[in-house]
């Protein structure tokens, strides 16, 4: 049920493609496993997300938006995604 519509998400995304990395793999998706790593450092291993308040989330989701990521080349995901400079301190 998941990735039902998978192919739809290319062209939502005006041609950007879909990767399935193989099961058990890792490695083959850093960036995934380690934004997994930031998200359950707010939100532990069987948490249930339906208790917190949805301020919170959004005040996480946006924390973890103005984080610098390597893999962007020490830019934020929202400077990247926004195409904005954000001045970080």
């Amino acid at each position: 049920k998941e990735f039902a519509h998978h192919a739809d998400v290319p062209e939502a995304l005006n041609g950007v493609p879909f990767y399935f990395p193989p099961p058990h793999q890792p490695w083959q998706r850093g960036s995934n496993e380690n934004t997994n790593g930031l998200v359950r450092e707010y939100f532990p291993k069987g948490t249930d997300i339906t208790l917190v308040p949805e301020a919170y989330v959004q005040a996480v989701f946006a924390e973890l938006n103005r984080r610098p990521r390597k893999c962007l080349g020490y830019k934020t995901p929202y400077e990247v995604h926004y195409s904005k400079k954000l001045h970080l301190a």
